[in-house]
């Protein structure tokens, strides 16, 4: 009986990871970047000077400020991103829940990935979180929840994780492990953005499992 209901735990699990494995959809594909669109503030310069591969990642330059954005928008979802930077910590994030793809910053949620500080959310382009308070008689212009716990980062050249999930407007977010964010917005579905801003930037393993 013990090695039938072993087996059957063990059938179980193997189901499910197979099953997780199989709804992994990779927003990149560690070839190309034929599944996002770019913004770079002012048209300065082409998007393939800021945005490109290399060696299987994708490279972000850091200037000008700008983004990459998936050309499909997503609801709920768990969203797996690996960086790390390539000279020294700097400044970068994560769009979630783009509403509308304005330049030079969407409107949507940022999950900050600047050194020190990431898993704050920063409200872009006018966008609320239920659990912000702005502070009494200041406003502006980005609007900031603070993450929950000590910066949890990896040096320069190291790769860091962030496990975000999105459920019903609802953003969870894990930084190498750590839950260091929740927050409620009003937007349900968007676009998810990449961004420029600051230095290089390396990003890998850019992977979505849908609820």
């Amino acid at each position: 009986m013990q090695k039938y209901l072993l087996s059957a735990v063990i059938a179980i699990v193997c189901f499910a990871t197979s099953c997780s494995a199989s709804n992994e959809e990779k927003l990149f594909n560690g070839k190309d970047l034929s599944n996002w669109e770019f913004i770079v503030d002012g048209n300065s310069v082409p998007a393939d000077q800021v945005f490109s591969v290399d060696d299987g990642e994708i490279l972000v330059q850091g200037t000008p400020f700008g983004y990459m954005y998936t050309k499909k928008k997503y609801s709920n979802y768990t969203l797996n991103v690996e960086w790390r930077w390539v000279d020294e910590p700097t400044n970068s994030g994560i769009f979630l829940l783009i509403e509308e793809t304005t330049s030079p910053f969407p409107k949507g949620i940022e999950c900050q990935l600047g050194a020190g500080n990431a898993g704050d959310f920063v409200m872009l382009g006018g966008t609320t979180m239920l659990e912000y308070q702005a502070p009494e008689g200041q406003q502006s212009r980005f609007p900031m929840m603070r993450k929950r716990e000590a910066s949890n980062e990896k040096a320069a050249g190291e790769w860091n994780q962030a496990k975000i999930t999105v459920k019903e407007g609802v953003i969870t977010v894990y930084i190498n492990g750590v839950l260091q964010n929740v927050g409620t917005s009003s937007a349900k579905e968007g676009h998810i953005g990449l961004q420029s801003e600051g230095k290089r930037i390396k990003f890998r393993n850019v992977t979505l499992i849908p609820e």
